[in-house]
């Protein structure tokens, strides 16, 4: 089956819907990067409604990107920039209405127009991708389902309105004067209710047509037979003329008494502009677009079908859509003894599915469909727009190579690192036993410099040694990592305060905590994290006694963030990335023990489980280290 696409309102109609049931958000600009058309897809998925969009600027929807990669500049033109990211997918952000963003994928295409050339841009909602790949990266984690809600009977009432907008429908008494006006009309014929009722229909005639009485005859006509159709000039208010659609009907009261008549017209210069500017979009767009029946045959496709597949468009009309898509496309729609067709459909809507195409000569590739439904004269058709994924699929196989590379090098690294460490001890334990002995027997037998040099030595050893600990205990850290379950913090908290309990009774810091909740995690490795924050909230205290609170609050998008704030020292905003270095200290040996290792530590663990680590805090003023947990099923 094949669809009539000459111009005819019917096809004008056709190309609309066929816009409108655009799988992904269509949106048109202009070189000034206004919006000049949008589906009902960019509606759904920015919040807004279309006159709140349309002659707005691109940058109210994508903030970032869009616009630098599109405008001219001193180097080259507008065209040139279009040039360069034709067929590319670019991932950008969205901004929705309320002010959420979200994750996008743009291909972009020209169209040349009478306004000059446009760009056309099919962005698709990528957050669930966006979310496996990040899985995929961390490799842990679960996935979110995406929420797909259609409200298709909102929508067909919304375009129903629009449509209306589109035809003229006044009233006239019997003899031929205007008594009411749509706002439709007002847009086609130009006058407003005011001017125009109580004068006769006759205006809106050709001079010639009105000498020839051709109004009367029309009038003649419908009160004889009760409804008139035809098509003919009609002339606007500022003397232009438009060919219209019209449509007559006497209006009767139950007696049969001629109450007068009613018109419907339709503007066909407007159709016809329509249906050209809806196939040029269509014709445009960056992805494959594909219409097939229910049967499975192919009624439509669009430029960009024929590229992928390598095929002309009169090789795929009429033919079946496993010429092109071989396997798991049909099983996917069409009915069988457990579902409809319609049932079938609807549980793929909204799902960018990946399968693969087969070229013209035999090549297949991976692509991904989305698909929508388009009510029509034939029945129910889908719309299946077809991306080719070549470049984001080898960009998988990359990550997922580099993945492994790098889990492998990571392995090696903990490998050295504990060998290493662990190799290294034996002949340090030697010296540091030496110099010991030469310390103990020497000391005041040698020269003053003699017992300096000596000491120098002995400490020197000692933290050799701690360093080399410290080491091992980094390289171990975050190795059980997997082995994860549901625990109370409140609990571990408990466990790393009773480790800390000398220090605490030593310093007479006060430690309190707010309800904290019950999560999925590591407890050995939360309760190190604990133990080196709090640890050090009271090494680094300020001249009054300590003060530590632990809390807990959950937040949408990071999952629980934990906060462990003190009243110490504080620390300058430029050393805030710098302490959660390896062996990075602020403070000299003198002032404080240690090596610098207990906030590496910290960020190593939070990360493995998937979180982040930061400070905020002012000199002399306390120090606040929050560090987020995603949430996994917690409570």
């Amino acid at each position: 089956m094949t669809l009539d696409l000459n111009g005819s309102t019917e096809s004008a109609a056709r190309y609309r819907g066929l816009l409108e049931a655009a799988p992904d958000a269509m949106v048109v600009v202009n070189q000034d990067g206004g919006i000049v058309l949008l589906n009902v897809q960019a509606e759904k998925q920015f919040g807004y409604q279309r006159d709140e969009l349309l002659g707005q600027k691109i940058t109210r929807i994508i903030p970032e990107g869009f616009a630098e990669r599109l405008i001219a500049d001193g180097t080259r033109t507008a065209a040139e920039a279009l040039a360069q990211q034709i067929g590319m997918g670019i991932e950008l952000s969205g901004r929705r209405k309320d002010g959420s963003e979200f994750p996008i994928e743009i291909m972009l295409s020209p169209l040349e127009s009478a306004e000059g050339i446009l760009v056309t841009a099919a962005i698709r909602n990528i957050s669930v991708r966006k979310q496996a790949e990040k899985q995929l990266a961390q490799t842990e984690g679960g996935r979110r389902l995406m929420e797909d809600s259609l409200r298709e009977s909102e929508e067909r009432y919304r375009l129903l309105l629009d449509g209306i907008q589109s035809y003229a429908i006044f009233a006239m008494d019997p003899g031929g004067r205007v008594t009411s006006w749509n706002a439709g009309a007002q847009r086609i014929k130009g006058y407003t209710a005011d001017e125009i009722i109580g004068h006769n229909f006759s205006c809106f005639f050709p001079p010639e047509d009105i000498e020839l009485g051709r109004p009367e005859e029309i009038l003649r006509i419908t009160a004889a037979n009760g409804h008139h159709e035809e098509q003919g000039m009609r002339v606007r208010k500022d003397g232009s003329r438009f060919s219209a659609s019209l449509t007559f009907t006497a209006l009767r009261d139950p007696s049969g008494n001629l109450l007068g008549f009613s018109e419907f017209s339709h503007d066909l210069s407007e159709s016809k502009e329509s249906e050209a500017k809806y196939r040029g979009l269509l014709e445009a767009a960056p992805d494959a677009m594909v219409i097939v029946d229910e049967a499975g045959d192919i009624v439509l496709l669009n430029l960009q079908a024929e590229k992928q597949f390598g095929y002309r468009r009169d090789e795929l009309l009429g033919q079946k859509l496993t010429r092109i898509i071989p396997e798991g496309f049909a099983e996917r729609l069409i009915a069988d003894g457990t579902r409809t067709a319609a049932e079938a459909l609807a549980q793929q809507i909204g799902m960018g599915i990946e399968l693969y195409g087969r070229r013209r000569d035999g090549r297949e590739f991976p692509i991904e469909i989305m698909l929508s439904p388009l009510e029509s004269a034939q029945g129910i058709l889908v719309t299946a727009a077809i991306r080719n994924i070549t470049a984001r699929k080898e960009a998988e196989k990359n990550l997922l190579r580099t993945a492994e590379e790098l889990k492998q090098k990571n392995d090696q690294l903990q490998q050295f690192a504990y060998v290493a460490s662990h190799d290294l001890q034996e002949p340090l334990r030697m010296v540091a036993s030496y110099t010991q002995l030469l310390a103990k027997r020497y000391v005041g037998r040698l020269d003053s410099d003699a017992d300096e040099f000596i000491a120098y030595a002995v400490d020197g050893c000692n933290r050799m040694q701690q360093l080399i600990l410290d080491l091992l205990a980094y390289s171990r850290s975050g190795a059980d990592g997997k082995a994860q379950r549901v625990i109370s913090t409140e609990d571990v908290l408990q466990e790393a305060l009773m480790n800390l309990r000398a220090m605490i009774e030593e310093s007479g810091a006060v430690v309190t905590h707010d309800s904290l909740p019950t999560i999925m995690s590591s407890g050995s490795q939360l309760g190190q994290i604990f133990q080196n924050l709090i640890g050090n909230a009271i090494k680094y205290r300020s001249a009054s006694a300590p003060h530590v609170n632990i809390s807990a609050t959950k937040d949408g998008a990071k999952g629980w963030i934990f906060a462990v704030r003190d009243n110490g020292m504080g620390i300058e905003p430029q050393y805030f990335e710098k302490i959660f270095v390896l062996f990075q200290r602020l403070h000299g040996r003198e002032e404080f023990s240690g090596t610098g290792i207990g906030l590496a530590v910290c960020k190593k663990i939070v990360e493995q489980l998937g979180g982040t680590i930061w400070v905020e805090s002012q000199p002399e003023k306390g120090s606040t280290f929050y560090f987020s947990l995603p949430e996994r099923g917690d409570k």
